[in-house]
């Protein structure tokens, strides 16, 4: 796994190992960012679920202005760190071992853009959903990694399903507030 473009082009990121890990693949991580590549120059960036964090770090590679990287695991968080050293990104993230939906409930800054990638199909995803807009600006986007299979909702708060994405058995959903004329 390495970062793909920017500042850290290339650099090789550390993931961590087991049968419940499943890093966005390179093909997925690029077309996020193709997605939300106008939106993303100077603007704090939330990697939800992190687990290694290389979507937050691929995105402070593209010129983000700050990340916040959360993950209840210890060696998760062990091993976003390491990344951020190896890329020289650490002074841009703030990196929490914090139960991801707890966080959202206190936390206190605002985001522009939001990736959650949570266990598939037990549920969280749309809890996250739930709590995102309160820590989200109004011109944000929300991106959500799921299985193809699993169902979310059309809105959350005031955000709105934007658009599907399918690449095999993940698919990739934005959510957007709409634009009023």
């Amino acid at each position: 796994m390495r970062v793909i473009t920017g500042s850290a082009r290339g650099r090789k990121l550390e993931t961590l190992s087991g049968e419940d890990v499943r890093p966005t693949t390179d093909k997925v991580k690029e077309s996020v960012f193709s997605i939300i590549q106008f939106q993303l120059q100077g603007r704090m960036f939330l990697d939800l679920f992190a687990g290694s964090g290389q979507m937050g770090v691929e995105a402070l590679s593209r010129g983000a202005k700050g990340a916040y990287f959360l993950d209840m695991r210890r060696d998760a968080v062990a091993v976003i760190r390491k990344n951020l050293s190896a890329t020289g990104l650490e002074d841009k993230a703030e990196v929490r071992c914090a139960d991801s939906l707890m966080f959202l409930s206190i936390c206190p800054v605002k985001f522009d853009i939001a990736f959650v990638d949570p266990p598939y199909n037990k549920g969280i995803a749309k809890k996250a959903l739930e709590a995102l807009p309160s820590v989200m600006n109004q011109s944000g986007v929300i991106v959500v990694e799921t299985a193809a299979e699993e169902e979310l909702p059309e809105s959350t708060g005031e955000f709105v399903l934007d658009r599907t994405y399918r690449y095999g058995k993940i698919k990739i959903t934005t959510y957007r507030c709409p634009v009023e004329d």
